[in-house]
């Protein structure tokens, strides 16, 4: 089977992109996979490039690269088919249009996978008639827009499978999107095995990860650990990861540690990669989002032994934690809960050591090759599917329909961009 992956930019880091990463160099040990990277800004893959993945890519931002894109007219351009209510649209262009274009249209491939919903769309939309066409929602419906969801509800019909990482983003699809003849999946996210040896349980401290944003709220992980330390003062807490380029949340979280004399027991370490050489050196992770879309850090920090104390969030640590047995799931915002949480493993050594080892073998099941067969699966049964399309509802009819939905609302959103240009340039003059 060929299976073609469009990914928005391969060579940075993220979440997205790593889970692509790991899925896509499981199924190469089966199929023939490729990664098209929407952007190329630098030389290698930050993440280093898949074992047995051809990549390659569309537009070329490497200044200095005999094809450097960035002065193309079209490159500062505003796409058209990319959809505004994408987070990343700014980054989009009429280059971009007409590239992803011309790829689906001549893709050598029996799959086609989006990962992010404006790449969904385009694949949609322009995907050339016989490949199955899968969109994979990496983040939550819920946490899109009103414009973005009215769009999916358009074009995401011409998809042949949508994908989620937990079962309460697919229920959300399912019954709110109404997508006739679309399969809805809940596939979780794949972490590899550690490269390490496991964490003890011996190591006095408590890790967390992830970036600092406000959505991660690790003030409340800041609240709850000076309540640790007045009970343990033997241990510490490491936060990894990079804030944003204000460096306001760093900043924010800084003053709190002092605040709060802390400076001798919570470290802001920084970004690291990778994280797993991290992890191991401590004993129980933290995680007190408000919101996560599957909860990757979770996975990781099981997958190296380490219990993890969760705000039960939406919409992936209820989906991984076995409360009470590989971790400790307690209410989002509640900073006693948090240190109660984070004390039960910290004062119970022998507990510790036990939901770390269900930690480690409950976190099995995210092992990219068992994932990767749940994914080969549904891409095998869309496949042979794809010559009754009409027995599912899915024959030239059904495409017709949907396409002139989305030629109408093409045509109103186009009406309402242009009267929002004229406004603002009256508003400037």
């Amino acid at each position: 089977m060929r299976i073609s992956f469009l990914l928005h930019n391969a060579y940075g880091i993220g979440g997205t992109i790593r889970t692509t990463f790991n899925l896509a160099r499981a199924l190469a040990d089966r199929h023939d996979v490729e990664i098209v990277s929407v952007f190329r800004h630098r030389e290698a893959p930050t993440l280093g490039a898949p074992r047995g993945v051809t990549l390659r890519h569309l537009v070329d931002l490497r200044k200095g690269s005999p094809s450097y894109d960035g002065d193309h007219p079209d490159h500062r351009r505003p796409a058209k088919a990319f959809p505004r209510g994408d987070g990343r649209w700014k980054q989009y262009s009429r280059l971009t249009d007409a590239r992803i274009a011309e790829h689906l249209r001549t893709v050598d491939a029996d799959v086609v996978v989006g990962t992010r919903p404006g790449l969904n769309v385009h694949i949609a939309r322009q995907t050339r008639k016989g490949p199955v066409r899968v969109g994979q929602e990496h983040l939550t419906l819920d946490g899109h827009g009103y414009r973005l969801r009215r769009e999916l509800g358009f074009r995401y019909p011409l998809l042949d499978a949508v994908t989620t990482v937990t079962e309460a983003d697919a229920r959300a699809y399912r019954d709110r999107l109404k997508l006739p003849g679309v399969r809805i999946e809940a596939v979780p996210n794949s972490v590899p095995a550690p490269t390490v040896p496991p964490a003890d349980g011996s190591a006095k401290v408590v890790v967390a990860a992830g970036r600092l944003t406000g959505v991660k709220r690790y003030d409340l992980l800041v609240e709850a650990f000076a309540k640790v330390v007045a009970a343990r003062p033997d241990w510490r807490l490491r936060i990894y990861g990079s804030g944003d380029a204000t460096g306001n949340e760093k900043n924010a979280l800084r003053a709190l540690i002092e605040r709060h004399g802390l400076h001798n027991h919570v470290f802001l370490m920084g970004p690291a990669n990778p994280l797993e050489p991290e992890w191991v050196k401590g004993s129980v992770a933290a995680v007190t989002s408000r919101l996560e879309s599957f909860g990757m850090t979770i996975v990781e920090a099981m997958r190296c032994g380490l219990p993890v104390v969760s705000t039960d969030c939406p919409h992936g640590p209820g989906e991984i934690i076995e409360d009470g047995v590989d971790g400790r799931l307690v209410p989002v915002g509640d900073v006693e809960a948090i240190a109660d949480a984070l004390l039960g493993l910290i004062q119970d050594d022998a507990l510790r050591c036990r939901a770390g080892r269900a930690a480690l073998t409950a976190s099995e099941r995210f092992d990219p090759a068992r994932v990767a067969r749940r994914h080969e699966a549904l891409f095998t049964e869309l496949a042979a599917q794809s010559t009754g399309a009409a027995v599912r509802g899915r024959g030239p009819a059904h495409d017709l329909l949907h396409r002139a939905r989305g030629a109408v609302l093409d045509a109103v959103y186009s009406v309402r961009y242009l009267a929002a240009d004229t406004l603002r340039k009256g508003k400037r003059a």
